[in-house]
């Protein structure tokens, strides 16, 4: 059995803000949200791109801080935002036609960080009693299903920094063949803690920008010098075309292709001659039934790591030639790893509903040696046909999916 799959609704959590909208205006005006984060102080890298603070216990009940690490509280906030959107009313639905798919990299970093020290200062007694159950990378996924009392298939992804796409892609294949009638799908991240961002600085995949935060993530331009790490959820609602046309639904755009492969070449660094991301995104052309010169834009993974932003971008020049309009979102928002997959999809999801594509913050001069459209400074006005949201992880897991109106 075999469908088409729609996207009927968004929800988005990033360091521009709690919600859909101040993320879509950040990122349309270039405005990078990277700055001196204090709880960083002391480290050689002492910024990142965080979640403006936000009353948990406000949006999820009294007891989220007891029972939630935050990256399942960004999670639940952009669930909650997302099936609000889609105009879905879980108390009325079939739970077991509703399936949860989340990316996520880390889980609760922030909850083992926190309990480790405790266990060291204060002896394994003083050990939370909640601390397993706040850490699991899958407890997003659990909760989200008790949330919603969907009770279909529920499980993470965890390709790394594709996660998040990752997620999307299973999600749709579980809607194609039939298993589900909707799936929440996407990613969630909160790992800006000491000890993690202090992993990634000792393996130089860090910007050390620190006099100058905001300006730090340059992704394509000749000055980049590593990502910043920042934290977010995107959630999306997938649906059977079937199911979305029988209920009413407002379809935000097609999701019409997905591929995925592996690079097998090292476990950080992306293979140069692009072979493996070029695998996922001529995979993901064909499953849409597209050819390379219908690709309009791409909304690229673009970290702003030297090796990153060269290989993708030879990639895309190599398959798709000059036409397509690429942009990378983390130019504003940082690098949230397991969730960015889902919060570019969703941003590209975006692009194809408004007719505009975002400009790449901070691109002030691009690199000579990355021949693509990159689009700088202000927002281009374009209608958009087919595009493209790539996604490249640690370990050479690539994910590339393709929406479409």
């Amino acid at each position: 059995m075999t469908t088409g799959v729609v996207v009927t609704g968004l929800g988005l959590v990033t360091a521009a803000g709690v919600g859909t909208e101040p993320t879509w205006r950040a990122v349309c005006a270039g405005e990078p949200t990277a700055a001196t984060d204090p709880s960083l102080a002391g480290l050689p890298v002492d910024f990142s791109c965080r979640v403006p603070e936000f009353d948990a216990r406000e949006l999820l009940g009294r007891r989220a801080n007891l029972l939630y690490d935050r990256f399942v509280q960004l999670g639940l906030i952009a669930a909650d935002e997302a099936v609000a959107d889609a105009g879905l009313d879980p108390a009325t639905w079939d739970g077991t036609r509703v399936g949860v798919v989340v990316g996520c990299g880390l889980g609760g970093a922030g909850t083992w960080e926190t309990q480790h020290a405790t266990f060291l200062a204060e002896g394994p007694d003083q050990v939370s009693s909640l601390m397993m159950p706040m850490m699991l990378p899958n407890m997003i996924a659990g909760h989200l299903g008790m949330r919603f009392r969907a009770t279909g298939p529920n499980l993470i992804t965890a390709t790394a920094c594709a996660s998040g796409a990752t997620a999307i892609g299973v999600a749709r294949d579980m809607l194609r063949q039939g298993v589900c009638d909707i799936v929440l799908a996407g990613g969630t991240e909160s790992a800006v803690v000491p000890l993690i961002l202090t992993g990634f600085t000792r393996m130089r995949a860090l910007s050390t920008r620190s006099t100058s935060p905001a300006t730090a993530s340059r992704p394509f331009d000749t000055d980049r010098d590593g990502f910043v790490i920042g934290e977010g959820s995107g959630i999306l609602v997938l649906e059977r075309a079937e199911h979305a046309a029988a209920r009413g639904a407002r379809v935000r755009a097609r999701l019409v292709g997905y591929g995925a492969s592996a690079d097998a070449y090292h476990a950080t660094a992306p293979d140069p001659s692009g072979a493996g991301v070029e695998r996922a995104l001529r995979a993901a052309l064909a499953d849409a039934g597209a050819v390379p010169s219908d690709v309009d834009h791409v909304n690229a993974h673009g970290t702003s790591t030297p090796l990153n932003d060269l290989a993708e971008a030879r990639v895309l020049a190599r398959c798709l030639g000059p036409g397509p309009a690429v942009t990378s979102a983390k130019g504003a928002l940082g690098h949230t790893l397991g969730a960015a997959g889902a919060i570019e999809a969703a941003l590209t999801v975006l692009t194809i509903e408004n007719g505009l594509i975002p400009p790449t913050a901070n691109l002030e001069s691009q690199d000579p040696e990355i021949d693509i459209d990159v689009v700088v400074k202000e927002a281009r006005p374009q209608p958009v046909g087919l595009a493209l949201s790539n996604s490249l992880g640690f370990g050479g897991q690539n994910a590339v999916l393709a929406f479409a109106p």
